[in-house]
Order: C-alpha cells, then structure tokens, then sequence
C-alpha cells in the first residue's frame, strides 16, 4: 500500500489523487442533477420532499458534506501542484502538443483548466450560500408536503431564476463546468493510468457526450425555471 504522504509528495501520486477525487465529482454531479431534475414537476413537491429527505439523514448528510468537502479541496490542492509542476518542467508549451494515446487532446478546455477551475471554485460557493444556506424556514420558507410542515426549497430556487441576472450566471458557469469536464474526464483515466492507444478514442468521445449532458441538464434547469415561472414559489 502506498504511504499517504508519498501520494502528496509525487508528481505521479498526485496525478492520481487529482484523477481519483476528479472522478468521484463527476460521480456526484451526476447523482446531483438526477436530484435536479425533480424542478421539472408542475409544482415543488418533488424537490421540497426530496430536500427533506436528504435534512432527515441527519448527521449522515453532514459526514457526506464534509466528504464532498474534503474531496473538492484534494481535488483543488492536487489541481494547483501538478500545474505548477507541470509549467516548471515545461516554461514553454509545444508548438504541436501530442498525446501518448493518440491524437492530441490539447484544446481550450485542456489550456485553461486552473481558469475553468477556478471560476467553477467560485461558483461552488455562491451556489452553497445561494441554496444550502440561503432563506429558511425560520424566514417563514416552508410548505406542506403530505401534511408534513418542510423547507420550502422550490420558493428559494425560484425566486433565484426568475431574475435574469442569475439565470445568466448560472448557464455561464455551468459553459465552463462543460469545458471543464470535457478534457478533466479523459484525463482523470490518463492520471489513473487506466488507459491505452485502444481506449482513448472511446474514452474521449464519452467525456464530452458526458460534459455536454452535465453541463447542459444544469444549465437549462434555470431556463426552464425562467420561462415557466412567474415568482414566487409554489402557486
């Protein structure tokens, strides 16, 4: 087994937990947007009882926070050192990049990763405070699902995407959570080393249907929103 400070410590350890947390994002933003997709019901039941049940986990829904939190931060952490020591072995980038499994995989998505990254980074924490801890019950955010008083999360959501502003802010970011994961997707397979001249093809052309399914069933949830709703929550 290979020592958890050796992981941090190597250019190829920390390719391989950048992958591996990479992977386990891609993970949750999959299950993430089939919990979304209940803002797609004629009213807010769906996601309002769905909100519940995650609430009602408890102190299991916290460990997953923190779990999620930890491995962004990894991800985060990894991302900047193989950068670095990515750019120090290579001041100037090849005129005519090449990959080991193929054709180049070099596109504006690959060159701008740290950028995507970050804008992503801080998207992720306006979203948090936006939503997670955004307008609660104790602001009188509630409504009855099957006789039960519950947090009134659909109202939060739409208040959100009725202003055009935010509609904008979110189907932009989620433009670059789409560049993002294009190239992050082949790439987490590179940096596991579970890939071969065979696989990449397949594996490349998979990473950007699965970009563009990600970033387009998120980005079109606040549209759907805009167009379909007039304000204020739960009619």
């Amino acid at each position: 087994m290979v020592p958890l400070t050796r992981l941090f410590s190597s250019t190829l350890g920390r390719k391989y937990l950048m992958g591996a947390s990479g992977m386990a994002l891609v993970l949750f933003l999959v299950v993430h947007l089939l919990g979304n997709l209940t803002l797609y019901a004629p009213n807010g039941d769906l996601i309002n009882t769905y909100a519940a049940r995650l609430q009602g986990l408890g102190i299991g829904l916290v460990a997953l926070e923190v779990g999620l939190a930890l491995t962004i931060l990894l991800h985060i952490f990894t991302a900047i050192q193989v950068t670095y020591t990515s750019k120090l072995a290579r001041p100037i980038d090849y005129l005519s990049p090449k990959t080991k499994g193929g054709p180049s995989k070099n596109t504006v998505g690959s060159r701008n990763m740290i950028i995507t990254g970050i804008v992503l980074g801080a998207f992720l924490v306006v979203h948090i405070l936006q939503f997670r801890f955004g307008p609660s019950m104790e602001e009188g955010y509630t409504t009855t699902v099957n006789g039960v008083m519950v947090h009134d999360l659909y109202r939060v959501v739409v208040e959100a995407f009725v202003q055009p502003l935010w509609v904008a802010f979110y189907v932009g970011c989620m433009t670059f959570l789409g560049f993002h994961l294009r190239h992050g997707y082949w790439s987490a397979f590179q940096s596991l080393g579970i890939i071969n001249p065979r696989w990449s093809k397949p594996i490349h052309t998979l990473g950007l249907l699965l970009a563009l399914l990600l970033a387009f069933g998120f980005l079109f949830i606040p549209i759907f929103i805009y167009f379909t709703q007039s304000g204020g929550g739960n009619p």
